[in-house]
């Protein structure tokens, strides 16, 4: 028996698998493609890391620490290889007002128990409720980042040089005109267009690598003035200190940061648990969704104790590994290391890199993620779906990420609860085993939504004396059901009738016997081989 308990526990606490190239196999072909595709993956962080930096009011150093070190450690203990972790806007807009109004160290600490509440979620496996998200609201939320990583390269178009970090994000900027915004149209299209040719060409090199590679030859070369890299700020810096956030360690220090790091927390998981599932759809293979939630919490611990701003799992540079062939752990952390060599050492090479070259590759990005097929699914759809598409979409689009998927649950579980609230019917007959009594043959579940509707398929006033209520195709489900089921054996009490209940499941017979509305006779078969009839106790939750 002893023995048994412990291969249970052993089963459920497996070690999760933290294999390098998990399932690819080596190869120096995997390992040329993961290492590019790292490399390209890193290129366009580096803006992304500044940009988002600057939402929430830190310095670019924060944002590119955090980067590399989520980035660093959610490649190697993810749950689903292939991802790509790092500072990102959801976040950043959520942060902007913490770091105005109490300063970077706090942003330091809610990082770290932003962490702390993310690892215990994944221990508690709270990431399995993911798949209580609809297929809707993942569309939705596909075509929402895409709108917000498009909305978001908008800003490269302005002129570095007058855009300011106000204390609450960057603000303000004039857009490019004349000559300098066509020249910076035109590298944009030259590097869709070499994204979009190359893979016919050859696959030795990612096409975004090749897209970003040649753009900024272009660029350097023939010293054609564009924006680039260094006009946003500057990457240079060492390595990420330990560092201790310096907050008092108090209950005010808490009451502060709690509610921050709560809301940080479920916008981190959900981005990252719903990342997860859209990579798995792509590569066809099946991520770990708690162990990519103590993945996100680890290194947001790691993160806030060495001065990043945390982060959580980037769809955008995800699907730029995933389109140039990245499907192992090598590829996220050859991406973090990457960007931790562009600060420590190679930061005047980077920032020559023309900003033009990394917004092609994520107007690609964009291009290739929005779920064009999405237009007409709408059309097939039943239309509570289609406007769960839209609502999500439209959300992600206006507030965030966390916001328009709770949205969307809640509209679809709303629409699932109301359809089925009308599929409560009753079959009535004369019963063929008790002489006189009536038979209520109920169909559909009886639940909050179904309630009303059931109480008035009865009868009460022409009914026989004896009333059998058969649930063989219901189930009652919860409190809101126990509650009509007394309503009506109340009803028939009081003209002095009986109702009786027949054919309860395993689940209904033990919810309702919780609640002390059975009559359960000493002979009551506990296995069901025989229909057993239940008289009703009332009285019980009405208390009047």
């Amino acid at each position: 028996m002893k023995r048994a308990a412990l291969g249970l526990l052993a089963n459920r606490i497996s070690p999760p698998n933290l294999s390098i190239m998990q399932d690819e196999g080596w190869s120096v072909g995997r390992l040329r493609t993961e290492v590019l595709s790292g490399l390209t993956v890193a290129l366009a962080l580096v803006p992304e890391a500044v940009a988002f930096a600057f939402v929430a009011g830190v310095h670019p150093l924060v944002g590119l620490y955090a980067a590399f070190l989520v980035g660093l450690i959610t490649a190697v203990i993810g749950g689903r290889p292939g991802m790509i972790s790092g500072a990102t806007g959801a976040l950043a807009v959520v942060m902007v007002a913490l770091v105005a109004e109490h300063g970077v160290e706090y942003l330091f600490a809610t990082v770290v128990l932003m962490g702390i509440l993310q690892v215990i979620a994944g221990a508690l496996h709270w990431g399995k409720f993911i798949r209580l998200v609809p297929h809707s609201v993942m569309l939705g939320f596909v075509n929402g980042l895409a709108i917000v990583i498009f909305l978001a390269q908008l800003t490269q178009f302005k002129d570095p040089d007058t855009i300011v970090n106000t204390g609450h994000g960057a603000g303000g900027g004039a857009w490019l005109a004349g000559p300098q915004l066509v020249t910076m149209l035109a590298l944009v299209g030259l590097t869709m267009l070499i994204i979009w040719g190359t893979p016919k060409l050859t696959k030795v090199i990612p096409a975004p690598l090749a897209g970003i590679g040649i753009v900024a030859v272009l660029v350097i070369v023939f010293g054609i003035d564009v924006p680039r890299v260094g006009d946003m700020a500057s990457i240079e810096g060492g390595l990420p200190a330990f560092h201790v956030p310096l907050v008092p360690l108090n209950l005010e220090t808490l009451q502060i940061i709690l509610p921050y790091a709560v809301i940080l927390a479920a916008i981190g998981l959900i981005e990252s648990l719903l990342t997860l599932n859209l990579v798995g759809e792509i590569t066809g293979k099946r991520g770990g969704a708690s162990q990519e939630c103590i993945a996100q919490g680890a290194s947001n611990i790691v993160t806030g104790f060495f001065g990043g701003m945390g982060g959580c799992a980037m769809i955008g540079q995800s699907m730029i590994n995933v389109k140039s062939g990245g499907r192992t752990r090598i590829a996220g952390i050859a991406a973090a290391l990457f960007l931790l060599l562009f600060i420590v050492v190679a930061s005047p090479l980077i920032e020559q890199i023309p900003l033009a070259a990394l917004v092609g590759v994520m107007f690609m990005v964009v291009i290739g993620t929005f779920a064009w097929n999405s237009f007409k699914i709408m059309t097939k759809v039943p239309r509570t779906d289609a406007f769960v598409i839209v609502l999500v979409t439209a959300v992600t689009v206006a507030e965030d990420l966390a916001i328009a998927v709770v949205v969307g649950v809640i509209v679809s579980a709303l629409a699932y609860a109301w359809n089925n609230a009308r599929r409560i019917h009753a079959i009535t007959r004369e019963s063929e085993t008790e002489a006189g009594a009536k038979v209520y043959e109920i169909e559909g579940p009886l639940f909050f939504g179904s309630t009303e509707g059931f109480v008035e398929l009865f009868d009460v006033a022409g009914d026989p004396d004896k009333v059998i209520v058969d649930f063989a195709r219901s189930r009652v489900v919860d409190q809101s059901a126990l509650q009509a089921i007394e309503a009506v054996a109340g009803k028939y009490e009081a003209v002095g009738k009986a109702l009786i209940l027949r054919h309860l499941t395993r689940d209904c017979h033990q919810l309702l016997t919780n609640a002390g509305h059975l009559v359960v006779d000493s002979d009551d078969d506990p296995e069901y081989g025989v229909a057993v009839d239940y008289s009703v106790k009332t009285g019980i939750l009405g208390g009047h």
